[in-house]
């Protein structure tokens, strides 16, 4: 599967400073589920915490299904 072009470190701080309005859901594309975490406080924090370890290991995924992975470095 394509990684995404989004940035993992921006997810991984934006997902702890701003998770439960839903920051992170809206960098990644998702309005609809950012919007419900908006108004839900981030479906009562434990949406919150589940995408934290979703974004942590690497499974979280933008609009398009992306993984939103940290870049691997190449070998020369």
């Amino acid at each position: 599967m394509a990684s995404s072009v989004k940035n993992y470190s921006a997810t991984l701080l934006l997902v702890l400073i701003t998770g439960l309005i839903g920051g992170h859901r809206f960098y990644a594309g998702k309005v609809g589920t950012g919007i419900l975490f908006l108004f839900t406080g981030g479906l009562l924090g434990i949406g919150w915490v589940v995408d934290i370890f979703t974004v942590v290991f690497g499974n979280f995924t933008d609009k398009a299904g992306h993984f939103i992975r940290p870049k691997r470095k190449e070998n020369d």
